[in-house]
Order: C-alpha cells, then sequence, then structure tokens
C-alpha cells in the first residue's frame, strides 16, 4: 500500500463535497469556464521561464517593516508578502493564507524558494479570529505554518469545501475546521475563537448545510462569508476535488474583500452588488502569464475587478516573495499603479509587514523601484 506525504493532505470526504451545486462528474467547476494552460501553451511557457531575460529577482534585500504595538480600532491592513495579510476591524483580526516557509512546495529543498524573509516570526503574530485559507495549492496553504498555527493560535480555519481534508491529515482539531461553499457564511462572535464557529456557518437562506447546522449569530461578531474565484485546485496530480474562493470579511459595519486567486470574471460585480460596497480589497496581482490568462489576474484586470467590487483602498498582493512566473520582479506593481493613476484608484503599496491605516493610508513611494535592475 502506497503512503500518501503528509504535505499532499487528504482525501475529501465525498459526502461534503458532493453537497455543492458547483460539485459534479468527481470535481468542482466554475461559472465562468477557466483552461489552466490551453493547448499549445505549455512549450512556449517553458521556454520562457527557463530562457527569459526578465529581472525575477530583487537586485537588494527587500525592505522589511516588523509591527509594533498599534490601536485596534479603524481599519488595518498588513501585507507579509506574497497573499499573506492580516485584516483588522476594530480590534477583530482574519489571516489570509498564510505561508511562511522557505519554499512554497511540499518539499523544503525543492521548489520556488523567498525573496524575503517573513517580516515577523510566525509566533510573534498577535492572536486572531479566523485564519482563512481561500485554496489549497503551496503558496497559499503550506503544512509547516498550519502545524505552527495549532500550536500559538486558538482560531478556527475557515477553508472552502474539501480543503479541510488536508487539514483532518496535519492533525487540526476537528472543532477548529470550518468548511464553506460559496455564499455560505460563518459569525464569529468575541470570544468564540477556537470554539463553535463549526456550528454557525449558514447558507445564503440561512438554513445551514449538512454538517454544519446553524446557530444564532452574534451581532456584534465577524462575519466571513466564501465567495466565488475563477481559478482551480490541487495538491498532487488530481485537480479540482477541493473548492476554491473569495472572501468577504465585515464587522463594525466595515468591510473588506479578499481575491484569493482568480481569473477576471463577471462574478466580482455580483459580489459587488450583493455584498459591497468594500472599504477595501486585497487583490491577486502577480504570477499571470499570457499562457494561464483564465486563472490568474493582470494587474489591469485587478483594477478593474476592484472597480467592480465598488471597493475604496485596493492593496496588491501575490507578488515580490516568490519567482511563479516569468514576467519581472516589478511588473506587476509598476503596473497596477499605473493602472490605478489612470481610473483614479486610491491605491495603497506597503512593504511586506507595513501595517496600512485604510481610514488614511500612506502615499505611494515606489519603494520597490531601486531594487528593479
Amino acid at each position: 500500500m502506497k503512503i500518501r506525504p503528509a504535505a499532499f493532505g487528504g482525501q475529501p470526504d465525498a459526502t461534503v463535497v458532493g453537497a455543492s451545486p458547483r460539485y459534479r462528474e468527481g470535481r468542482f467547476h466554475n461559472t465562468v469556464a477557466a483552461t489552466v494552460l490551453p493547448r499549445g501553451a505549455m512549450r512556449a511557457a517553458m521556454r520562457e521561464m527557463i530562457f527569459g531575460k526578465q529581472v525575477r529577482k530583487p537586485t537588494a534585500p527587500v525592505p522589511l517593516v516588523t509591527p509594533g504595538a498599534t490601536p485596534a480600532e479603524g481599519l488595518h491592513l498588513t501585507w507579509y508578502g506574497h497573499a499573506s495579510s492580516l485584516v483588522e476591524l476594530d480590534g477583530r483580526r482574519v489571516l489570509f493564507d498564510p505561508v511562511w516557509s522557505k519554499r512554497c512546495s511540499p518539499f523544503q529543498f525543492a521548489g520556488p524558494r523567498r525573496l524575503h524573509p517573513p517580516p515577523v516570526p510566525l509566533d510573534a503574530l498577535p492572536p486572531v479570529d479566523a485564519i482563512v485559507i481561500s485554496h489549497d495549492h503551496y503558496d497559499h496553504l503550506d503544512l509547516p505554518t498550519v502545524r505552527e498555527l495549532v500550536r500559538t493560535q486558538e482560531a478556527p480555519f475557515l477553508v472552502p469545501l474539501g480543503v479541510g481534508a488536508h487539514l483532518d491529515r496535519w492533525k487540526v482539531p476537528r472543532q477548529r475546521i470550518v468548511e464553506l461553499d460559496w455564499d455560505d457564511g460563518v459569525d464569529i462572535g468575541p470570544g468564540l475563537a477556537g470554539s463553535g464557529p463549526r456550528s454557525a456557518a449558514t447558507s445564503p437562506d440561512g438554513a445551514g448545510r449538512p454538517g454544519r447546522p446553524a446557530s444564532g449569530a452574534s451581532p456584534a461578531g465577524l462575519r466571513i462569508t466564501a465567495t466565488a474565484a475563477r481559478h482551480f485546485s490541487g495538491r498532487l496530480f488530481a485537480r479540482d476535488r477541493t473548492l476554491w474562493g473569495s472572501w468577504v470579511v465585515e464587522a463594525g459595519g466595515r468591510k473588506v474583500f479578499y481575491t484569493g486567486d482568480s481569473g477576471y470574471f463577471d462574478g466580482y460585480a455580483a459580489i459587488g452588488e450583493k455584498y459591497g460596497p468594500f472599504d477595501a480589497s486585497l487583490i491577486q496581482i502577480g504570477a499571470y502569464s499570457p499562457a494561464w490568462p483564465d486563472i490568474h489576474m493582470t494587474p489591469e484586470d485587478a483594477v478593474k475587478a476592484h472597480v467592480d467590487l465598488r471597493a475604496g483602498l485596493l492593496l496588491p498582493v501575490h507578488w515580490a516573495t516568490f519567482v511563479l512566473s516569468y514576467h519581472s520582479w516589478s511588473e506587476p506593481v509598476d503596473r497596477l499603479w499605473r493602472e490605478a493613476k489612470a481610473f483614479d484608484v486610491s491605491v495603497a503599496i506597503p512593504r511586506p509587514g507595513e501595517r496600512v491605516d485604510v481610514g488614511a493610508p500612506p502615499v505611494v513611494d515606489a519603494w520597490w523601484q531601486p531594487l528593479s535592475g
């Protein structure tokens, strides 16, 4: 009997994933079809990855900011690198897609290596109310990071359907795992971190879903909702056995949207209409390519999505930390800044670890340009 390495995760429970209207014929489906790598594109993409002349790494150390003691009031965003981010809404904290390992890979001896260290040790993070995973790719869901968070935090893990099987395999306590379909939400009231939110998940009609019965929501608490994205999933060879998603976070009358990984699609306008407007958006801008246009946004797509969402401040993520495509290191943020100016979109481009006050964002100072070669 073959033993599946732990980093590859577990096998999703058919009763969990099978209840979703997005799951059919043994896998999950996008609302708008997405081709991962169009026919004929692989050879050209590999040639460019190997022989392309782009400067894909910073030419000097990336400046990091170590967060200090700060007031809890207001809405603040901290980007730690790549997609790992912290959203703070009047003291409630949500950690997105934490990856603290040296490589985003199932193996720590191979795979894309970090271009800068994390700005803060994982065990130095403040207590969080929820740890949210957008999908199960290695640059968003990392086994060593999850295990350390189980030790150092008490918060529940909110994940799309099927991803809970990976956490189960990694010995995350079952009461700390909440699996959600698109448009399912969970209320996390004060003091509930690490207990009970599994029973607070509700579908749009409030009736609950199998295995996740509804309970009374705390009006003073934090609400997190899984929403649509245009992407794919998989940690080994089989794809789309688990769901992917974007996320809406709201507390105290404030709202933030996080894309996870996604190609551009008309779902952003629908999310903006249903859940917006948003005070801020965290939007993926890096690792795009003409070879996979359906599954990652370009910087111009990111600005368009932000406008569709009816969001206020745009904070770009998913760049600077790992080489996952063949564009230059600074191209995503250079293009985003230019496009944001063209459409009069307010944007913050912080250094890793820099805490952004959404109500008074810092002026963009192009800190990355001297590192661009």
